[in-house]
């Protein structure tokens, strides 16, 4: 019986996993940044820019969603220390997206580089 550990280490074998300096220099190009992480992690940072699809919807939205069907963009996907962005991005590539890289370490290495990061804003109702 295979672990989560297990699928995570065979998905790093299929996807492209690059660096977080490769990851920072990516960002210039304005791809489609994707947080995999669950809403209440991202809600605490995120990469710059990145949409959050946590990892359980991403096949429907990216399959659904007409302004994410485009299987050629560029797309950087990370989660909190890289397993979860590891399958995502084979299920992307199985899916047909071509251009899906992962970002080593995930957000938590990202944070520990002292990158920049984002908060969302918070509603203001005055």
């Amino acid at each position: 019986m295979k672990t989560a550990h297990d699928l995570v280490l065979e998905a790093k074998q299929h996807i492209y996993e690059i660096s977080l300096e490769d990851a920072l220099s990516a960002l210039a190009a304005k791809p489609l940044v994707l947080d995999v992480r669950e809403p209440e992690e991202y809600q605490l940072g995120h990469l710059p820019s990145a949409t959050n699809i946590p990892r359980g919807i991403l096949e429907f939205r990216m399959s659904q969603e007409p302004t994410l069907t485009d299987r050629q963009r560029e797309i950087l996907i990370y989660c909190k220390t890289s397993g979860r962005a590891a399958l995502a991005a084979e299920a992307l590539q199985k899916l047909g997206f071509s251009n899906v890289r992962s970002v080593a370490g995930g957000f938590d290495a990202w944070c520990a580089s002292g990158l920049p990061t984002e908060t969302p804003k918070s509603l203001s109702f005055e």
